[in-house]
């Protein structure tokens, strides 16, 4: 009976003893998860591996450097254009106003000549007659010089340029001795304002060369160099 007792009570010491292992595993597991749980939420917060490395920002630096050149070049380009279209605007307007001074100058001139009822006298020699060789070549020249004018006087406006032929072919035939602007014009289709912007257009070619050391401005023939 005695061994009995004694087995029994070895009996609940193991059993105790597994209790108390079942009571330590617990526990390890229960901290072990909750160990594993924090490592997982540390991996979705703290380890980033899209995060910018030292590559990605000398290629930002870079894209920088390539934008502001980029911007530095459009504005450059616009400029030009802005400063080109100035120019432009320069140079119509100052023809628009040697124009409007020529047309105010014809208009005051012919109101004293009617008040004084003064004619001008027609020249009283007559335009040469030109063979067909002689008019082929003057043909010739004077398409090579209207190729050299600006587009409007090449055919972007018919009209003006039939006026700058028959301007080209008033001052070939006065060459060398000059001629006035008066005496080229031929109304109603080459008036005074349009004799005028033709002769501009010439000069600044330095096609025609204007002189008014005389005190009256003649237009001399000079050609294409």
């Amino acid at each position: 009976m005695s061994e009995f007792v004694d087995e029994t009570e070895t009996l609940q010491a193991n059993i105790e003893g597994m209790k108390n292992l079942s009571d330590s595993l617990a526990k390890f597991n229960e901290s072990f998860a909750s160990w594993l749980y924090i490592m997982n939420m540390n991996s979705l917060t703290v380890d980033w591996p899209q995060a910018p490395s030292d590559a990605s920002f000398i290629m930002a630096k870079r894209r920088a450097e390539k934008d502001a050149l980029d911007a530095m070049v459009a504005l450059q380009t616009k400029n030009r254009e802005a400063e080109a279209a100035v120019a432009d605007r320069t140079a119509m307007t100052e023809v628009t106003d040697i124009e409007t001074t020529f047309a105010d100058n014809v208009t005051t001139d012919t109101s004293a000549q009617t008040s004084k009822s003064v004619s001008i006298p027609k020249k009283s020699s007559k335009k040469p007659k030109l063979s067909a060789k002689e008019k082929k070549e003057r043909s010739l020249e004077i398409e090579k010089v209207i190729s050299c004018l600006p587009l409007e006087f090449r055919g972007s406006d018919p009209n003006l340029r039939r006026s700058m032929e028959t301007v080209i072919e008033g001052l070939l035939n006065v060459t060398p001795q000059g001629i006035k602007l008066i005496d080229l014009i031929k109304p109603p289709d080459l008036i005074q304002a349009r004799v005028n912007k033709c002769l501009i257009a010439l000069v600044n070619r330095k096609v025609v060369r204007k002189d008014n050391s005389t005190g009256t401005v003649l237009y001399h023939w000079v050609g294409i160099s």
